[in-house]
């Protein structure tokens, strides 16, 4: 099974890579299921019924995403009935959204969950409790899990994925926008990448045009920041992953200009 995972796409000038290129990365990597971290892609911050629903019928058969899932109020009742779209499981019990998704993909099942780091992150419950909860629940019905950690800290992520290793096909992080090179198959066949990246404008401060995010940053007063247009690359991994086991073969990763 070859499963496509995006880094978080950013505003329209992400959702128009996807929609103008999205076609060609499956075809060329012969991908099974896609999976895409939405939270960013209303104006950088939130998702939407209509941003989602272009995006859907582009390819993407999931939307994880991580703290700025509510970022829009309007979207709420959406986001509450929309099961492609998953909140992190590890925020509180009362918070809207699904926490995960069982898709069929051709004769075989796939699990998405998304978890949130707690290093430098809003308040959330213990990641390693949650999914260690959930996952004897999920191996009842597929072997093949991918997991969203939307998480600051490098070192998080790393234990993380070394901790769960084996029981899990990918841990894939997202939230600095910034791709790590240290993707790799852990000891125990699990895929990992610290950080898969951001697909949108990376001639920008994470997505925000520089130079305002710069005045920001020498004179403290607050500043309207808007979302840059340049330096265009979808950032993305692939992953191939054992039909029988759930295991990981092969991670590539994606690094695209355009």
């Amino acid at each position: 099974m070859n499963v496509l995972f995006i880094g978080d796409i950013f505003g329209s000038p992400g959702r128009k890579l996807i929609t103008e290129n999205l076609s060609v990365l499956k075809k060329e990597f012969a991908i099974d299921f896609c999976i895409a971290n939405g939270e960013n892609t209303a104006h950088g911050k939130g998702i939407t019924e209509k941003t989602a629903g272009k995006l859907f019928r582009s390819g993407i058969d999931c939307f994880t995403s991580g703290n700025h899932i509510w970022d829009r109020k309007e979207s709420i009742d959406f986001i509450e009935n929309e099961v492609r779209i998953l909140r992190p499981l590890n925020f509180s019990e009362k918070a809207v959204g699904a926490t995960s998704y069982i898709a069929n993909s051709g004769k075989t099942k796939i699990c998405v969950i998304n978890l949130v780091g707690q290093v430098y992150m809003s308040p959330a419950d213990s990641p390693f409790t949650a999914l260690e909860k959930l996952l004897p629940e999920i191996k009842k019905i597929t072997n093949k899990i991918i997991v969203d950690f939307h998480a600051e800290a490098t070192a998080e992520k790393r234990a993380f994925g070394f901790y769960f290793d084996g029981q899990v096909s990918a841990i894939l992080g997202t939230h600095t926008h910034i791709q790590t090179a240290d993707e790799e198959i852990l000891p125990q066949q699990t895929a990992y990448i610290t950080d898969v990246g951001m697909t949108g404008p990376h001639d920008s401060s994470i997505g925000m045009t520089k130079e305002i995010v710069i005045q920001k940053m020498i004179t403290s007063m607050p500043q309207k920041f808007d979302i840059a247009e340049n330096g265009l690359q979808i950032n993305a991994v692939a992953l191939e992953i054992d039909d029988k086991t759930g295991k990981a073969v092969k991670i590539t990763r994606i690094k695209r200009k355009y």
